[in-house]
């Protein structure tokens, strides 16, 4: 399909706006290498070779993954120190030792004595031990040993002091500047979790812990650096590399770096009850968002006065904001552009995404897929 215009395409259909993915990876590198840290991106947006190659430019190295589909996937195709960032899965503990046999350096995450246990049953071949990032919970209350907390500290020491296992670094998401609104609110937990991460490597320093990294993450809180975010080793954003609606309302960026799109195509008029009918349902966008936008669920480009009102799995009901529908803006088979709320969510809906410059398909990326 390459050398074919973006309205020719089949729909739905995920769109990528090469230049803007391009823009999007130089931008957030030259944040971090100006403060002099390691951008260590994460891969769980795309999942793509492709992307890989332009976030991590062209090194195939320092890459962070949240499924065992995709760290396999990026081994396979050369890519070396990758983190699964992820609460070490049981089942997966093999398939984990059989990666960090094979690569110079494959990571795992963990936040519990038993899954250290289960490393300890599981000693590496060939003298190798495995690498551990202790993950944190500073305040986004999800996976992570509370920071603030002393069984932190002691599980710190427990995997220090495990033969065989080597405590390579401290690992904090900041999910909470997720419900900020505005840059200043971002930067505002940016500084917590930084501060408290630092405190944190400062406590494993004070019981002789030493060469430990330390790495903190989310777009938001990347694409606005606060400055003490220079003393850490690392950061592992990810969704920035496509952005979408949710990233431009909370004020990581604007609405014009949004590089994906889901095409659809108007399949259904129904004056008696105001609505056209579209084919792209939650199948194609995913129901992430619902509720949270005055268009819907997503928004519709060039038409801030239409809403998708709700969708079936392959159907999209849409009405106007206000008003009567004017059918013959919209005959049957023309094209709408929708601009997803959450980007991660509705890749996650594509097995390919068509890649263009300036609504020119120049390629097509297959995104891996399962855990």
């Amino acid at each position: 399909m390459a050398g074919q215009s973006i309205t020719d395409l089949p729909t739905p259909a995920l769109t990528v706006d090469l230049e803007k993915v391009k823009q999007n990876a130089r931008v957030m590198l030259e944040k971090f290498q100006k403060l002099g840290v390691q951008l260590r991106p994460h891969m769980k947006t795309h999942k793509t070779l492709e992307c890989a190659d332009i976030m991590t430019a062209g090194s195939r190295r320092c890459i962070v993954v949240s499924t065992l589909a995709e760290a396999v996937f990026y081994a396979d195709r050369g890519f070396e120190d990758i983190l699964y960032a992820y609460p070490l899965p049981f089942d997966k503990v093999e398939r984990c030792a059989q990666l960090s046999e094979r690569l110079t350096l494959f990571q795992v995450l963990l936040d519990n004595s038993a899954a250290l246990e289960e490393l300890r049953k599981r000693p590496l071949k060939g003298g190798k031990d495995w690498h551990v990032w202790l993950k944190l919970d500073c305040d986004n209350k999800r996976a992570g040993v509370p920071h603030s907390d002393p069984a932190a500290l002691h599980l710190a020491l427990a995997i220090s002091q495990t033969e065989g296992v080597e405590l390579t670094g401290v690992y904090a998401h900041c999910g909470n500047t997720y419900s900020c609104s505005g840059v200043e609110q971002i930067k505002a937990v940016a500084a917590a979790t930084t501060t408290s991460t630092l405190q944190f490597m400062e406590k494993l320093k004070a019981n002789g812990i030493h060469g430990v990294k330390s790495s903190i993450g989310s777009t938001p809180s990347c694409s606005h650096p606060v400055p003490d975010m220079a003393l850490l080793s690392e950061v592992h954003p990810g969704n920035y590399i496509f952005y979408d609606v949710q990233q431009s309302l909370i004020g990581s960026c604007q609405l014009e770096d949004v590089a994906v799109r889901v095409l659809t195509r108007v399949i259904g008029h129904y004056p008696h009850r105001n609505q056209l009918l579209v084919d792209c349902g939650w199948t194609a966008l995913s129901l992430d968002g619902g509720g949270r936008l005055p268009t819907g669920y997503a928004l519709i480009e060039g038409h801030p006065d239409l809403k998708l009102l709700s969708m079936t799995q392959e159907h999209g009901r849409i009405e106007p904001v206000s008003g009567k529908l004017d059918y013959a803006k919209y005959p049957l088979g023309s094209l709408l552009s929708l601009i997803p709320y959450h980007a991660c969510a509705t890749a996650a809906m594509h097995p390919v995404y068509f890649v263009h410059s300036e609504g020119m398909v120049v390629d097509m990326w297959t995104p891996t897929r399962g855990w």
